[in-house]
């Protein structure tokens, strides 16, 4: 059975701002924390997503799995909606 998903003391923040994630359209992902010293679960879903540095930029279209990719490095990226698709 899989573990919870618990936050390490000096990884990740304690609260996390409520990501208003539109329902369809594109998002512009940026990076804004490094993946080092971060889990490999967390680096490898950054780079599923498309980010290969810090402050790299990816516009992707909204789908429930990149929903689920973005909750789980939430703190290391900053989501904002895009107003006229890609």
């Amino acid at each position: 059975m899989a573990r919870t998903f618990v936050w390490h003391p000096s990884k990740g923040p304690r609260k996390t701002s409520k990501q208003n994630l539109p329902e369809s359209g594109s998002v512009r992902i940026q990076q804004v924390r490094s993946g080092i010293g971060h889990s490999w679960r967390m680096r490898a879903t950054l780079e599923a997503i498309g980010l290969k540095h810090h402050q790299d930029v990816v516009v992707k279209e909204i789908t429930p799995g990149l929903r689920g990719q973005l909750k789980q490095v939430r703190h290391l990226v900053e989501v904002t909606p895009v107003e006229g698709g890609k």
